[in-house]
């Protein structure tokens, strides 16, 4: 991880302690040998007066023998010790000197990349002012891809752009962990104030749903009430080797409409935005076992490691998915096989928002509308969705929501980029009111935390913490079981730390082994293998049937950059004919409803009391009679 450091920039003070506090430490190692150094001359001295002293004596020719060996050991002691303390005076010195080069050459280093990045945010800065010009002018065409109507909240976005997003981490609550030995716990009377406790027996794996924790792979089926899994593609073609070069893609963009300057397919993977949304389904196992769950703080748990598993893809996808046409769709039916459909639909082009809607006949449903606010900041790029995510079961009636937490992709300009998930997720079940609270601990270099970390605490109604959730959103998720809480010590920051003693944790998500030669496949998983694998039936809208997309996953990269830019050209001819509507509708005193989603309606969410688009139904019954008269000629 040496290069995920690329935009790391502590203060000055900060560095200034990084360097100075080695020295200062070897310093007082060395006064400490000095020390040392003066006993072992002292008592070495002693040592060999008494030694003296004994061989002056009279005794049997033996022991003065072996009385002068020993002298002469000690004598050998004492001079190593000096030399040991000249050479630690050396190494000192030597130190001292080259911290000093090294002090000068890194401030250099500092300051020309500070430069640099300021220059880079300057840009940004005079690129966004330039776009805002751009849409406000009086003389510019209505139907640019920019727009003249802004909706509220993209205005918004552009009134916070100095707006830093991990601010409000510094208020997560502190907790410990102690792992308990189950079989010596005992439910001891404590004088603590707050403590919570709960019977290790509890912790039955043999009748816990815990036991059946994420071990089956992908391929292989679960469930004897459905079908077996049709064999589906395991590959894809390799990625193009073609050469980029930024510089010359903005040279080109010269004297162009902002709006109308074409991003190359070289940025993008072959997925779009709809079927990167659906990938967040590749553990809905997770989901299924939560369904059996007795206790809701134990289905909160499963809940909680779903919602990290979506972020487990994103680790070596650097690449953007593909923006999806307005009207487009993109069905995942796995009704048969795994129990589950989906449906995706880009419901809002300006600002870009996915409605997602999951049916399980496991017991489960699960429904989002997604909108994706970004800010390029020079150094790097923050990703917002901005939308709550719901998810029900059946049974129950146990309802949760969450929002996710903002993606940053760092080394925009220069170096190997990298993402990074930082920020905090509350989960609510707004039934029984249990919460967890999640905290994805943004990467530093300088920590000494795992990188990726994410930690939590489920509690109930009362605030009462049950389990503690612990793991990394790459690889893992684990849950241990509260048997005693209490409150710590104080911290440094003047919070007071909880100490949670828990119970051996359980592993509810691994992530699955990417396939081979994944690194060569834009490094997707078996489950996004095969997400634009062609099928027959699907909608005249779906996103497999994406023409530009579809030649980029050929390797046929220059014919898709010239049929992307003739779709998005045509998706803004339509843009600018419904425009066109509207005016003429205000003009005549009549109301103009714009654009219409297929299968979806805007609802006023009851839980949330925010504007949400849900599915109205229709899809899957249009697709059994093949009847797609509703949908519209976007490709």
């Amino acid at each position: 991880r040496a290069d995920d450091s690329g935009d790391e920039e502590p203060a000055s003070q900060s560095d200034k302690s990084e360097l100075h506090g080695p020295l200062k430490t070897l310093s007082s190692k060395l006064e400490d040998l000095s020390t040392c150094n003066e006993l072992i001359a002292k008592h070495g001295a002693a040592l060999q007066r008494s030694l003296s002293e004994l061989e002056s004596l009279r005794l049997p020719a033996d022991s003065g023998e072996k009385i002068k060996a020993v002298n002469e050991r000690a004598t050998l002691f004492r001079i190593t010790s000096n030399a040991m303390i000249n050479a630690c005076r050396d190494f000192l010195e030597l130190a001292e000197s080259h911290s000093r080069k090294w002090q000068r050459l890194l401030q250099h280093e500092r300051e020309q990349r500070i430069r640099l990045e300021e220059t880079i945010e300057q840009l940004a800065k005079q690129h966004n002012s330039l776009e805002r010009a751009c849409r406000g002018a009086p003389g510019l065409a209505a139907g640019t891809a920019t727009g003249s109507v802004q909706s509220a909240k993209g205005e918004a976005s552009d009134e916070d752009e100095e707006t830093e997003y991990f601010d409000a981490m510094e208020d997560a609550p502190a907790f410990i962990t102690v792992t308990a030995d189950p079989k010596h716990h005992r439910r001891s009377g404590s004088n603590l104030s707050g403590a919570s406790e709960g019977h290790p027996e509890d912790w039955n794996l043999e009748d816990s749903v815990f036991e059946s924790s994420n071990q089956s792979s992908y391929n292989e089926s679960t469930g004897k009430d459905l079908l077996p899994r049709k064999r589906r593609r395991s590959r894809i073609p390799d990625k193009p080797n073609y050469s980029l070069n930024l510089w010359s893609i903005m040279k080109n963009c010269i004297g162009k409409e902002l709006s109308k300057i074409p991003m190359p397919v070289n940025f993008n993977e072959p997925l779009s935005m709809l079927q990167r949304l659906t990938e967040d389904l590749e553990y809905h196992e997770l989901l299924d076992k939560a369904v059996k769950c007795e206790s809701s703080t134990e289905q909160m748990c499963f809940v909680a490691a779903f919602s990290v598993s979506s972020y487990s893809t994103t680790v070596h996808r650097t690449a953007k998915p593909f923006n999806p046409l307005l009207g487009e769709t993109y069905e995942l039916d796995r009704l048969e096989e795994l129990g589950f459909r989906s449906l995706c639909e880009q419901v809002s082009h300006h600002p870009p928002a996915a409605a997602h809607h999951v049916y399980s006949r496991r017991g489960w449903t699960l429904w989002q509308e997604i909108t994706i606010a970004s800010k390029f900041r020079g150094k790097y790029l923050s990703i917002m969705p901005l939308g709550a995510i719901h998810l029900e079961f059946h049974s129950s009636g146990n309802h949760y929501v969450w929002r996710k937490v903002t993606s940053t992709v760092h080394n925009i300009i220069v170096g190997k980029l990298w993402i990074d998930q930082s920020g905090e997720i509350e989960i609510v079940n707004h039934k029984s009111k249990d919460k967890c609270q999640l905290k994805f601990t943004p990467y530093s270099y300088f920590s000494r935390d795992v990188p990726r970390k994410v930690t939590g605490v489920v509690s109930d109604a009362d605030g009462r913490a049950h389990y503690v959730m612990s793991g990394t959103w790459d690889e893992k998720m684990e849950c241990s079981k509260i048997v005693h809480s209490s409150h710590g010590s104080t911290s440094t920051e003047g919070k007071q730390k909880t100490v949670y003693q828990t119970l051996s944790p359980k592993v509810l998500w691994r992530k699955y082994p990417l396939p081979e030669n994944a690194e060569n496949m834009y490094f997707f998983s078996e489950l996004a293998l095969t997400l634009n694998e062609p099928e027959e039936r699907v909608a005249p809208t779906d996103s497999r049937l994406r023409p530009d997309q579809r030649l980029m996953e050929s390797g046929r990269w220059d014919e898709a950059n010239v049929e992307k830019q003739r779709l998005e050209e045509k998706q803004r001819a339509v843009r600018r004919r419904r425009e066109a509507e509207a005016v003429e509708a205000l003009e005549e005193g009549k109301d103009y409803e714009g654009y219409i989603p297929l299968w979806f309606e805007r609802k006023v969410d009851a839980v949330t009391g925010e504007l949400i688009c849900v599915y109205k139904g229709g899809y899957w019954e249009a697709k059994d009679k093949q009847d797609w008269s509703v949908c519209p000629d976007i490709f």
